[in-house]
């Protein structure tokens, strides 16, 4: 594994975890991979679970793990080639990232989209930059477009959630929007639907408002409805999230308090499990009696955040010391 973007990168879904709950069961088994080794982790958007996991994974492996919040502690960066920087940025990317290259053996990106013009968004011009021009393996802690170790981790939790069962056909998943109080990106739920798609041992639905379509790209493979009752019922795991629009980019069509997942909705599915990415804003997008109840996933799903950040440094450590 050269970078850890999207699920492209990955050869194996299911080796991959595999050797996550491995490292789940042994975490130290390979605690000398990373001696010597630096891991450079750099945010330019807040963090609390990606950032933790991530450093207690490298730590795992025996790497030095260095966090940077470059919104907050660094000069600002310009991205754009050819740019005039007569205005608020101090620092180019092809400046910084080649130095960042020699300093680390791995280098970690966190930055959110705009939301403002989709085109750049999408475009995926911060992180691309940083591969271009940093010389070492880049791994992606969220883009403008995706969340691979989020999603990497919830096909995980799925794995381990769904092998505890005695049924041997393919869990029906349903990913739902949710209301919020505010714009968010697409970023986890474009993941989350590129990664159960690939992974291809799921019966998938995404249920949404009208106008509230996620990018094809992503989504394809999977049957989509706006009926969140239709899509629930006999569904094995429900997916939580908010996102904006994407046709009309970046809105908030509708905020209808009716979409949040309650115990009487889940009536209509197979006692499903209920999964969410975390930070999760309650009563809003998810009910309390979910959350705390016996449905809910979101605890274990981000205690597995460590074993998929691990597995994925592991693979690069590999590829890097062959």
């Amino acid at each position: 594994m050269n970078n850890f973007i999207s699920v492209n990168d990955v050869t194996d879904i299911n080796a991959l975890v595999k050797k996550a709950l491995a490292y789940k069961a042994n975490p130290f088994k390979d605690r000398h991979l990373g001696d010597d080794k630096r891991i450079g982790l750099l945010f330019l958007n807040p963090s609390l679970r990606t950032r933790l996991s991530t450093q207690v994974a490298a730590k795992n492996l025996g790497m030095e793990a260095i966090v940077f919040n470059v919104d907050k502690e660094g000069w600002s960066l310009e991205f754009e080639e050819g740019a005039i920087m007569s205005g608020n940025t101090a620092e180019h990317v092809k400046d910084a990232a080649p130095i960042l290259g020699n300093y680390f053996d791995i280098l970690c990106i966190r930055t959110f989209p705009g939301l403002k013009n989709r085109e750049d968004d999408y475009s995926e011009m911060y992180i691309n930059q940083f591969i271009k021009y940093a010389g070492v393996p880049v791994i992606s802690l969220e883009s403008a477009t995706l969340h691979p170790l989020q999603s990497f981790t919830d096909i995980i939790t799925i794995q381990e959630s769904w092998i505890k069962t005695a049924f041997t056909r393919k869990p029906k998943i349903v990913l739902s929007w949710a209301p919020h109080i505010k714009p968010l990106p697409q970023c986890v739920s474009n993941s989350f639907s590129q990664w159960v798609n690939a992974w291809g041992e799921a019966e998938f639905i995404i249920t949404h408002p009208d106008g509230y379509q996620l990018a094809e790209q992503f989504t394809n493979g999977a049957t989509i409805t706006n009926n969140q009752d239709d899509a629930l019922e006999g569904a094995d795991f429900v997916y939580v999230k908010n996102w904006s629009t994407y046709t009309d980019y970046g809105k908030v069509y509708v905020n209808d308090p009716k979409w949040m997942l309650t115990n009487e909705k889940l009536k209509k599915s197979n006692q499903a499990k209920v999964m969410h990415c975390l930070p999760v804003r309650r009563n809003v997008e998810l009910s309390d009696e979910i959350l705390d109840g016996p449905h809910s996933l979101v605890t274990q799903e981000a205690g597995n955040r460590v074993w998929a950040a691990q597995a994925v440094i592991a693979e690069i450590l590999e590829h890097i010391k062959k």
